[in-house]
């Protein structure tokens, strides 16, 4: 007979609606004795005060909850944290920075599921630039969690090639599964990990801001496009048109041989598509969301406002 897996006894701290999955999967082969997540926020147009995805979720389930808005120094959180009896906890996407006292806790300490190739990209937003970046490989990794920003020792990592037209969300999830593998692995076997040193320096990958989706016709038609495939499915690739901004939802990099004649951001051919002149090559716009309005063919948006050849895009 095959011998059941070792059911731990674990606190889980994350997030977003894409550390969801990683509870479920916790929740199924382990004892989740607490859920840490951000404090509920303001949601929407009516600013409707709602916790995040996975304390919506395990409070569904009936498991404990906390939100604490702040770690460090918070003595009363310390001292539940160190009642629970854990073995180890687990971090996925959580979006703080964890203090020494906390760290030390669990028997095990900490396990963090990472979606980049450390130490490469490590911070908030790695899976974003490693696409920005053009980068055609990334990994998947398991740490022990120390107190830096994600400079513990590896336990566990995945490489993979990266599809050529994969966005942040699809690659995100990619590893996310894949990682969910690796984590219910090294938990099965906390007694004998064997982690392996990061260097010091590694690669930062800050949060995203609205700025960093717009398009710089300057750049090369594969920098924008690989600039598209990162911010997918925020803060998404615009530019302004006519003092308004214009989503661009999908685009691909035009083949061509033909050398560079309009200047960047110009108009080069209105088709079934609307292809653009960049630094470097040109880019078709597929379909394109004006501000305002739904998403529509680009060729239908640039008819309506009566584009031509030469033309500049913002």
């Amino acid at each position: 007979m095959t011998a059941q897996p070792l059911r731990r006894r674990l606190a889980f701290f994350g997030s977003p609606a894409w550390a969801v999955p990683v509870l479920e999967a916790l929740h199924r082969q382990h004892e989740v004795a607490l859920v840490v997540t951000q404090p509920d926020k303001p949601v929407g147009r009516g600013l409707q005060i709602t916790p995040c995805p996975v304390a919506a979720w395990a409070e569904a389930k009936g498991l404990r909850v906390e939100k604490p808005a702040r770690l460090r120094k918070n003595l009363e959180f310390l001292a539940l944290f160190q009642s629970l009896g854990l073995e180890v906890a687990v971090t996925a996407a959580y979006g703080k920075i964890l203090p020494a006292e906390l760290l030390a806790v669990p028997k095990y300490g900490f396990l963090n599921l990472h979606p980049s190739d450390l130490p490469k990209y490590r911070g908030p937003a790695p899976v974003q630039w490693t696409l920005i970046n053009g980068e055609t490989e990334t990994a998947v990794c398991i740490m022990q969690t120390d107190v830096g920003m994600d400079t513990g020792p590896v336990v566990a990592r995945w490489p993979t090639a990266i599809g050529p037209n994969e966005t942040a969300q699809e690659l995100s999830e990619r590893l996310r599964d894949k990682g969910i593998e690796l984590l219910l692995e090294a938990l099965a076997h906390l007694e004998h990990l064997q982690p392996t040193l990061q260097p010091p320096q590694g690669t930062h990958a800050p949060m995203l801001r609205k700025d960093d989706g717009r398009i710089v016709w300057e750049r090369t038609a594969q920098e924008i496009y690989n600039r598209h495939r990162g911010v997918q499915p925020w803060p998404g690739s615009w530019f302004e048109f006519q003092g308004k901004r214009v989503k661009v939802i999908r685009m691909s990099v035009q083949d061509s041989a033909s050398p560079q004649v309009l200047a960047p951001g110009s108009v080069v051919r209105l088709a079934e598509y609307l292809e653009v002149a960049t630094g470097q090559g040109n880019l078709r716009l597929e379909e394109v969301q004006p501000e305002g309005k739904k998403p529509m063919s680009a060729a239908d948006w640039a008819r309506g406002v009566r584009l031509r050849t030469g033309d500049r895009l913002a």
